[in-house]
């Protein structure tokens, strides 16, 4: 089905031939006598494109545009005219109509615009279906987070999301500053409009500013043709300044005349533009620091500082790992046409004990790794990567006396493990990570030295301690 076309025309005779033309050509194509009709079916049916004739009795072709654009803004409506009622159909082309087709009709005049028309209307809710995903995905409900932290910045979220104040975020790299500011975006009244992201320390000062503000032609070698910056990109939005902290002091001066006079300048242009755009700014480092030895200006700060957000690192909120290890398997599921259904308890037992550097983005790209190479219906601790498993000890950590009458170097090992499998309750995984082995090799060792898993309490034997392993670790 090409796409789904309802002809409104009073004349029974002329419904049919165009009825009959587009459903030649693959349209799914329904029929009304009149305006009021058409509104009728079209509460029934979604249409790509309502074709109407201009004079019809009640309802005419303008007035039931007007009523279309009210009620089905992505539908688009074609004008059927005679010629001595031109200029009424232009005038319905200013007020929203797609095209016009004069009397006598021209087949393949009307199939080519029919094809236009239903691609725009496709296009259009293509967009909308788009625009809801992103505002149902980055709504604060959306987000997972229960820890009584992240709970309270849903909350601010919501208080401050229908304001233009600017937002600070201060979070470890891989918390999801972006990801609030976009919930901030989305929740606001400017979601229909851009959000526009940059990071600050990924990109040279001199092209840094170009990249905010634009530039003119003839600014600088190479600048053949104006160029619009972000602030203009994201007018009437959003404008996300990933690591503020690294943007250079006369940046930041530019950066605060645009909070304070809600203008820009293009770089080789001598006239000022406005633009009015939520400004929020991200950053890992403390700007109190940074201010103090000279880093940062400080009215910029305050101007930046009207609403603060600090988002915890993963490991101060680990409760949330099973959600957010779920999420991230459906999506990656999603991704690569697997069906992964969970992690077995041993790997979970890894997921929390481990003290994720890399915050959230790092847990992401460890379950988007195992659900791609798990073999399984449950991702198990050998599709976790070694820097999750393994935590390397050296012979300092560890305080030992030797018996008087010696050891062998097995019988080290052996007690070596059992104490490891004693002090992580029998947790494959975790014994494995004290060790600073791999799964496997622990697995192998077990049979080895015939050492059951449910074994693991320490024998009287070597004093074997490690030092300074916390349970954290």
């Amino acid at each position: 089905m090409r796409g789904r076309v309802l002809v409104v025309d009073d004349e029974r005779g002329q419904r049919e031939i165009l009825k009959t033309i587009l459903e030649a050509d693959g349209y799914d194509v329904g029929a009304a006598s009149g305006g009021l009709e058409a509104v009728a079916a079209m509460q029934k049916t979604g249409f790509d494109l309502v074709v109407t004739d201009l004079k019809m009795p009640g309802m005419n072709g303008v007035e039931l545009l007007l009523n279309i654009l009210v009620e089905s803004p992505s539908t688009s409506v074609v004008i059927i005219t005679a010629h001595g009622t031109i200029d009424s159909a232009v005038e319905a082309i200013r007020r929203g109509a797609f095209d016009y087709l004069t009397k006598p009709l021209d087949r393949e005049k009307l199939l080519i615009v029919a094809k236009k028309a239903v691609e725009k209307s496709r296009l259009l809710n293509e967009n909308k279906q788009l625009r809801e995903q992103l505002e149902e995905r980055f709504r604060p409900e959306g987000i997972i987070g229960n820890d009584s932290r992240m709970r309270e910045i849903f909350r601010m979220i919501k208080k401050v999301s229908g304001s233009s104040a600017t937002v600070l975020i201060y979070g470890e790299s891989g918390t999801g500053k972006e990801l609030i500011a976009k919930a901030l975006h989305y929740a606001s009244p400017r979601s229909h409009n851009p959000f526009m992201a940059i990071n600050c320390a990924a990109i040279p000062e001199t092209l840094l500013e170009t990249e905010l503000f634009g530039y003119e032609k003839g600014a600088f070698t190479g600048a053949y043709a104006k160029n619009t910056g972000l602030f203009e990109a994201a007018d009437n939005g959003t404008i996300l300044l990933d690591e503020i902290a690294d943007m250079t002091m006369s940046l930041q001066s530019k950066l605060l005349r645009v909070i304070q006079e809600k203008e820009i300048r293009r770089v080789g242009g001598n006239r000022n533009i406005k633009v009015n755009v939520r400004i929020i700014a991200a950053t890992n480092k403390d700007l109190h620091t940074e201010i103090k030895n000279n880093r940062f200006r400080e009215d910029l700060f305050y101007r930046l500082n009207v609403v603060s957000f600090k988002l915890p690192p993963l490991r101060d909120r680990r409760a949330d790992i099973p959600e957010l290890t779920a999420c991230f398997i459906k999506r990656s599921n999603e991704s690569f046409g697997r069906n992964i259904k969970g992690v077995s308890d041993e790997t979970m037992n890894i997921l929390m004990n481990y003290n994720w550097p890399g915050n959230v983005r790092q847990l992401e790209s460890v379950i988007e790794r195992a659900v791609l190479l798990s073999e399984g219906g449950l991702i198990e601790v050998d599709g976790l990567p070694m820097e999750i498993t393994t935590k390397p000890i050296t012979l300092g950590k560890i305080d030992f006396e030797l018996p008087e009458d010696g050891i062998s170097f097995e019988e080290f090992e052996k007690e070596l493990i059992v104490k490891a499998m004693s002090k992580a309750n029998g947790v494959l995984g975790r014994a494995a990570a004290i060790l600073g082995m791999s799964y496997r090799t622990l697995q192998y060792r077990l049979n080895k030295f015939d050492i059951a898993k449910e074994s693991f309490s320490a024998p009287k034997g070597l004093n074997i301690k490690p030092k300074s392993l916390s349970e954290e670790e």
